[in-house]
């Protein structure tokens, strides 16, 4: 049953905000308790007097932070697991590889529809098609480092369309996925230079190559995408910082 609470017309919040606080307010309080499922968009329209789109805009978002999910032909559930609610602090992830000043670029090599490779469809956990990016990054003229990642198509069905040298991909992905960047697992090897990223960053032979694995997870826990960082292990080291962004 709805409560009374409902759209205050004389806010100055845009309607599906308003929706948005609204059922994620019968989540938390346990009015929609886990795996329940909400009523349609149709009587949600009906009970707080508003059109489709910000009723859809809402149940989108709510999908995206881990509070729904929709299961095709059966309608929207409350999520069985809900975004822990000890984390308050929100967080931008800024990196820096090369210092202040320097002039840098990104040039894509290679993008579209790939069959990866056994270990990053094991991470993925993905049946669908893989979207693959292969992007260099130019440092003061010369190469420095390769930049792999492999994205579900379902994740990001229009991931094609984005101009991936001028958006950063972590917020790419946090604007763009299907769901919500809740975690990171990142680990950095030292191993050998391959004999492709030899002649694309133009490094000796048996060179060390720093390799960095990033995993991005999901608010519902599930893979969202791989992407992995080549580069000289003689030439540079990464900064990552995590910033407050209240």
């Amino acid at each position: 049953m709805l409560t009374e609470k409902t759209i205050d017309r004389d806010s100055q919040q845009k309607l599906y905000v308003q929706m948005y606080s609204i059922i994620k307010e019968k989540i938390e309080t346990g009015e929609w308790p886990a795996g329940s499922q909400i009523p349609t968009e149709d009587e949600l329209c009906r009970a707080h007097v508003v059109s489709k789109a910000p009723v859809r805009m809402a149940i989108t978002e709510l999908v995206r932070n881990g509070y729904l999910r929709k299961q095709q032909g059966k309608g929207t559930f409350v999520s069985l697991s809900l975004p822990d609610r000890g984390i308050t602090m929100k967080t931008k992830l800024t990196e820096d590889m090369f210092g202040e000043g320097v002039v840098a670029r990104k040039e894509v090599l290679v993008k579209g529809i790939k069959v990866p490779p056994e270990d990053v469809r094991n991470y993925l956990k993905a049946e669908g098609d893989i979207y693959y990016i292969l992007c260099k990054r130019v440092v003061q003229g010369d190469p420095a480092y390769l930049e792999e990642s492999f994205v579900p198509l379902e994740v990001v069905p229009d991931i094609d369309e984005v101009d991936v040298c001028q958006t950063p991909f972590y917020e790419m992905m946090q604007q763009k996925a299907a769901k919500k960047i809740q975690k990171v697992v990142q680990m950095i090897e030292i191993t050998e230079m391959t004999n492709d990223a030899m002649v694309i960053l133009k490094s000796g032979k048996g060179a060390p190559m720093l390799l960095l694995h990033r995993l991005l997870v999901g608010t519902d826990g599930r893979p969202l995408a791989y992407t992995r960082l080549m580069g000289d292990g003689k030439k540079y080291k990464l900064q990552t910082e995590m910033i407050q962004i209240v």
